[in-house]
């Protein structure tokens, strides 16, 4: 299956690691000469980390670099990823715990080869807490070359008393099919954040060929089963757009007249011909002007989710006239 890079592959193997007795102003020093933006604290392990946001706060709250121990200003407990897991799962992690650096752990060759991660000589090669090695730290620059998006979660329940309510079918679309299924809890005629819709479709033999001639994308990958079965899939795929478009659909059917503004999208797995899909959206946030941002996703029939993202669509008024 294709999918994102491990954090491995993207992250910086070059780590700078300051003991936590080490002053505010050698850390300062240590940032500006190695141009980084922050170092790693080691002591029989991972004990924190220090950005150089904490040493403007010190700063700026009146306190003394030459006589500040880094420990005191470190962020600890240190949020860690391994570096076997995917970027997606490291996003979600900067995402959550409001951070943009995470250091990265793992055993021997994590980093794809034997000689480990390249410290600054305070470092001691320690492992953390979890047992695993410093390796490598990754950044949401990082990240951002290899994943657009970093999925959004909302944690706001859908009661009753909020005003939400379940809805199965709109009366904004010009026709439905006895194949598609659609949920929608929501609020019946505005969104509003925490809304989620979810829109189900089998995507088959004939809608793959009609999306082919449609799109004027005729790669034998999806029509041709002689040719796909040399190809790393061993079978025909549907078309990525296609089952992305299923998203589209979902959208659809929001309340009022929906008009995308933009989509992001991270491909994760192929969908087999005649598999069966499903869209979810959730409204993430109310961005203004009638404008919302959510969070997009497309399971296969296994529940894998295959694509992932998120959009920006703008809701107009229904037409008088409709």
């Amino acid at each position: 299956m294709i999918g994102p890079p491990s954090v491995s592959e993207v992250m910086q193997t070059s780590v700078e690691t300051v003991a936590p007795t080490a002053t505010v102003t050698a850390v300062a020093r240590l940032l500006h000469d190695r141009d980084v933006g922050s170092v790693a604290v080691v002591d029989d392990g991972i004990a924190g980390i220090v950005t150089e946001s904490d040493l403007v706060s010190l700063v700026a709250t009146g306190g003394v670099p030459d006589e500040t121990s880094v420990e005191a200003i470190m962020s600890t407990p240190v949020h860690t990823i391994e570096a076997d897991e995917s970027v997606v799962v490291a996003a979600q992690r900067l995402r959550e715990n409001g951070i943009k650096k995470l250091p990265v752990t793992g055993g021997r060759g994590a980093n794809g080869g034997d000689e480990g991660v390249d410290r600054d000589k305070g470092g001691d090669g320690s492992e953390d807490g979890d047992g695993g090695e410093l390796v490598g730290i990754v950044t949401t620059t990082d990240l951002a070359h290899f994943l657009p998006h970093v999925r959004w979660h909302h944690s706001g329940g859908t009661d009753d008393d909020d005003g939400r309510v379940r809805q199965t079918e709109r009366r904004d679309t010009a026709y439905e099919k006895a194949d598609w299924t659609f949920e929608y809890v929501g609020h019946e005629d505005a969104i509003d954040v925490g809304d989620v819709l979810r829109f189900s479709k089998t995507l088959d033999e004939a809608e793959v060929e009609a999306f082919a001639d449609a799109s004027g994308d005729t790669n034998r990958l999806h029509l041709d089963d002689e040719y796909a079965a040399g190809t790393r899939f061993g079978r025909r795929i549907v078309h990525g757009t296609l089952v992305a478009g299923t998203i589209s659909a979902a959208l659809a059917r929001l309340p009022g007249l929906v008009i995308y503004l933009s989509q992001e999208v991270s491909y994760l797995g192929p969908v087999d011909i005649g598999d069966r899909v499903t869209a979810e959206c959730e409204v993430v946030e109310d961005i203004g002007n009638d404008r919302y941002r959510l969070s997009t996703a497309v399971t296969d029939g296994d529940g894998e989710t295959v694509v992932d993202g998120e959009a920006v669509v703008l809701a107009d008024s229904i037409p008088e006239t409709a």
